[in-house]
């Protein structure tokens, strides 16, 4: 918000130089005591009817203007200030809609009237206060009984030194002699939301709420430096991503009130109307992607949720790309449509946490009961700007007051985690010193159990070698292991063995359309889909690599291995395969070699051979069964 300008206008007499700069003919002085009077009457008719005149009382120190004012919305931008005046004498102005003075984002201009009579002899001088920092741009008109007329022009788009005093509200001082009917019109045009909250105040009243507010701010923002450096600290100690994005969140949100309070136009860019109109949205999708992400992090959604991760992917795009978007857009779309995502972010990340803390992540709850706060004073700023509630100090500094109170419920958090591993380090301190008493026998016995545990564990992590990281399968290592026990045990049954090759048709153009990702999944999926279709058969089944799968079937002849190969086929088609709103048909080809208990084949050549049968597989179509007779 700008600077107030202001022009007197002459009433194009000479003579005896006055108070407003012109000089009065001499011998007129004896009868402008009677012009005035009879200017003073002839304004009466002149007020308007939908207004009501304001008086300030002898001990007044302070009057809002919005009980008073009448108003008109110059939709076309055709109204200058002689036909507002003959708008204002013709009684066209309206009172305010419900006593209200926000009406959101509208187009065109606002003109507003009131009359003011001023009782308090000993102050005659009053500062005029538009108490809302982001109007573009401000005029006001003020009339005297004999014809003088000030102009004072203010708003964001009007260099910040032009005020009368520096404050973040555009304000300007104004003479209201005492009992004399001043008329005030004043036109706001502007492409942020319309507010037109108008006060009147002493100096010294000015002074005293001034420095209330002053300090409500600086109260304000030394909580966000503090929380800054202290989260700050704890980045630089423990490299927790989640530090560092809720830094960037205290950064982006602080900017985004610094800019709104008008408080970024007084003291980081006094000259630039580019600037102050622009930084709204630009700082309010900074803030959201630091919100979106910090959130992501906290919450553990790319493990816990994935749908909900990919969903705030997108947001974060879109901020992104609206962010930059925003240099170029007009102010009058960027910022309404920047004030409505600041609710839709907030409420996903809302839905996102309660999703999380339903499936027993219990940190989430505190982060729950944060966001909820926050999330109520931005629905209460936002409704403010839409002129759906009316202008208080709850309304106003809703977001601050939210804000506030999630902080404060995040630090409860901290205190609550660090509590928490206090009375863990006692208990642990405890059960040390309880464990120290123990007789001998009580601790050969925990020896013991700690040896057998520590066994279990060796043959878990044996067990983990042999296992396909991906699907959980036995690996290729593992196979040659276990196939050349099952061939000398068949051959000492004097029992034949088979040999399935298994490949899932068409996997490289999965990997390609759909990302190594949706691959992995699908390649779980198959392994779990073919372990089913042969546990009834005492199976040896493994992953031999990239999409293809090898079985053993001891004591299984041709025609048996064929029969058991095609229930795996139809396994893997029965079902679509669905992964991230990806649906598709999954088939195999595969190849069935069978070892008869006299044959002197090795495992080499019956995978040579069951892997023949599988290329005449995919040579007939895929999604069949060779057998190494059919491929030969």
């Amino acid at each position: 918000m700008a600077g107030i300008g202001v022009t007197p206008v002459a009433d194009g007499s000479n003579g005896r130089k006055r108070a407003d700069g012109i000089r009065d003919r001499p011998g007129q002085t004896m009868t402008k005591a009677l012009r005035c009077i009879l200017a003073w009457l002839a304004l009466l008719p002149s007020l308007p009817v939908a207004g009501s005149t304001l008086e300030l009382a002898d001990t007044a120190t302070s009057a809002g203007l919005s009980p008073h004012l009448a108003y008109r919305h110059d939709a076309s931008l055709s109204d200058r200030p002689g036909d507002a005046w003959r708008r204002v004498d013709r009684g066209e102005f309206a009172p305010l809609p419900g006593g209200k003075d926000a009406f959101g984002f509208q187009s065109g201009a606002f003109w507003f009237h009131a009359t003011i009579v001023n009782r308090n002899a000993g102050e005659q001088r009053w500062l005029l206060v538009q108490e809302y920092p982001l109007s573009d741009r401000i005029e006001m008109f003020l009339r005297y009984p004999d014809g003088r007329m000030v102009r004072h022009v203010g708003g964001d788009h009007v260099p910040f030194a032009a005020r009368s005093v520096r404050y973040r509200h555009p304000n300007v001082l104004v003479d209201l002699p005492v009992d004399t009917p001043v008329q005030l019109l004043v036109r706001v045009e502007s492409e942020s939301s319309m507010q037109v909250p108008l006060h009147l105040y002493t100096q010294t009243a000015f002074t005293e709420v001034s420095r209330d507010a002053q300090l409500a701010m600086g109260l304000y923002y030394g909580i966000l430096l503090a929380l800054f450096f202290y989260n700050l600290v704890l980045w630089l100690s423990l490299r927790d991503a989640s530090y560092f994005w809720y830094l960037c969140h205290i950064t982006a949100f602080g900017l985004v009130l610094f800019t709104l309070n008008g408080l970024g136009f007084e003291y980081l860019w006094p000259d630039s109307p580019w600037m102050a109109d622009h930084m709204v949205p630009i700082s309010i999708c900074l803030a959201l992607v630091a919100m979106l992400q910090f959130a992501r992090t906290f919450l553990e959604l790319p493990q816990r949720a994935p749908k909900l991760n990919a969903g705030t992917v997108g947001l974060i795009m879109f901020f992104l790309v609206f962010g930059v978007a925003s240099i170029w857009l007009p102010y009058r779309i960027s910022t309404p449509v920047a004030s409505r995502a600041v609710l839709v972010g907030v409420l996903w990340i809302v839905l996102a946490t309660i999703h999380v803390l339903r499936r027993g992540y219990t940190p989430a709850r505190l982060l729950l009961l944060a966001w909820s706060m926050f999330l109520l004073g931005t629905a209460i700023f936002t409704l403010l700007a839409f002129g759906a509630l009316p202008k208080n100090f709850a309304t106003e500094y809703g977001v601050q007051i939210g804000s506030a109170l999630e902080m404060l419920l995040l630090s409860i958090a901290l205190g609550y985690r660090y509590a928490q591993l206090r009375n863990e380090n006692q208990r642990i301190t405890t059960e040390a010193n309880r464990q120290l008493e123990r007789n001998v026998a009580l601790r050969t016995q925990e020896l013991r159990q700690a040896l057998s545990q520590l066994e279990e564990a060796h043959v878990k992590l044996q067990d983990s070698s042999r296992r396909d990281a991906l699907t959980g399968l036995y690996n290729r290592s593992y196979f040659h292991e276990g196939f050349d026990r099952l061939l000398a045990e068949c051959r000492d049954a004097r029992r034949p063995l088979s040999l399935l090759m298994v490949d899932l048709d068409h996997f490289k153009s999965i990997n390609d359309r759909h990302g190594h990702l949706v691959g992995d999944d699908c390649l779980r999926w198959a392994a779990r889909r073919i372990g089913r279709a042969l546990r009834p058969h005492d199976a040896l089944l493994a992953r031999f690599g990239g999409e293809e799968f090898v079985v053993v079937l001891p004591d299984h002849d041709l025609r048996a291995a064929v029969a058991v190969a095609e229930d795996v086929r139809r396994a893997l088609i029965a079902e679509h395969w669905e992964s991230e709103g990806t649906r598709l048909e999954i088939s195999a080809s595969i190849g069935v070699h069978t070892i008869a208990p006299d044959a002197s084949d090795d495992i080499d050549d019956a995978l040579d051979t069951a892997d023949k049968a599988l290329y005449a597989a995919k040579a007939n179509g895929r999604d069949c069964v060779r057998t190494s007779i059919t491929a030969a």
